[in-house]
């Protein structure tokens, strides 16, 4: 295989990865959205349901961008190895907060998880700051959101207790 189809290869892959897990958290979001979600007392700061969509998925797109970047240093290096697993466990952390919070409708259970996710995040943003910072700057718009969510969160576990 030629070198810019491996890179082009690996970019595809890691964009999929990162929507992939976006997709996977729909399929607990969507079906609550209209019932539960929208019975659902919220903070005065809650954006209309129509912005987390498109947010996302720019986050995703901007997350898989970050994963390519470390990707290409080479899977052969330790940093790079550490930074891409803890990426995955925030990526499954990312996925788990949905499935709390939309699937099982538990805003509590889903803030504590939130709080574990945005501490993985943190660390992806320091190891991959390790191998490419360009990679750990692509990722702050994600912690801002997650920081911004954990707002939500915490705050309609309170109003709906």
């Amino acid at each position: 295989m030629s070198m810019p189809f491996t890179k082009i290869l690996k970019f595809i892959a890691a964009i999929a990865v990162c929507q992939a897990a976006g997709l996977i958290g729909t399929i607990f979001t969507t079906p609550a959205i209209p019932t539960w979600y929208a019975a659902l007392t919220k903070p005065d700061l809650t954006p209309p349901s129509w912005v987390f969509g498109p947010v996302w998925t720019i986050l995703y797109l901007l997350m898989g961008i970050a994963l390519y970047l470390v990707w290409l240093r080479g899977w052969e290096k330790r940093d790079v190895k550490v930074a891409m697993s803890i990426f995955g466990v925030q990526l499954v952390l990312n996925v788990l907060w949905s499935y709390f919070f939309f699937g099982l409708q538990m805003p509590s259970v889903a803030f504590i998880e939130i709080i574990i996710l945005w501490i993985a995040i943190a660390l992806s943003i320091w190891s991959f700051a390790r191998v490419s910072v360009p990679a750990a700057i692509l990722l702050v718009p994600y912690i801002i959101w997650v920081s911004f969510a954990a707002y939500l969160t915490y705050a309609i576990s309170v109003l709906n207790p």
